[in-house]
């Protein structure tokens, strides 16, 4: 391969090859894991042939040649930037995913449990089911009963449900005071 720089990459870790639209990228093993390099060249597929290799163990060399047929200098250096970017991008992810397995491993495990099917007779004769795990602190969950009940005439709060049903309303008697906040 050519090895002309591009502007703005060091000479020893970029090299072009403008006549055949390819750049080689050498990257450190001990900065970016494996992962990473998979990551990033994955993203670059659709556009370009990658060519990944280890010449060493402390460095991947990575071979993007566009599928363009017109790949100029300016080209290949907007690849390798973003090519950059990415691989810094999929590191970043790769330590996230690192720092956070336990909670991935849970939720995992907690998806696969209730893919299992409801619970048998015995798991819910185990269950204690005295703990409150319903946490409402704002009062916002509340059961169609209690929000929409009526208040009794002298203020006290009637029952949600009686035995017997109501009489049947008059004429006379639907009429509604002002300010109780009744319906004609």
């Amino acid at each position: 391969m050519n090895t002309p720089s591009l502007d703005g990459f060091p000479s020893d870790i970029v090299a072009a090859d403008p006549a055949q639209g390819a750049v080689k990228v050498t990257v450190d093993a001990s900065i970016y894991p494996l992962e990473a390099v998979y990551g990033a060249a994955y993203i670059f597929l659709d556009r370009c042939y990658v060519l990944l290799d280890r010449p060493s163990g402390a460095t991947y060399s990575v071979t993007l040649t566009s599928k363009a047929a017109d790949a100029d200098a300016d080209a290949l250096r907007n690849m390798v930037g973003e090519f950059a970017n990415e691989l810094l991008s999929q590191a970043w992810r790769q330590k996230i995913i690192e720092e956070n397995r336990a909670v991935i491993e849970t939720v995992t495990a907690q998806a696969l449990a209730g893919a299992m099917g409801p619970p048998s007779l015995d798991e819910l004769a185990a269950f204690d089911f005295s703990e409150d795990s319903f946490d409402d602190p704002l009062g916002i969950a509340m059961s169609w009963e209690d929000k929409y009940k009526k208040k009794a005439e002298d203020g006290a709060v009637a029952p949600a449900a009686t035995a017997e049903p109501a009489p049947a309303a008059t004429a006379s008697a639907v009429t509604a005071e002002p300010g109780t906040g009744g319906e004609p």
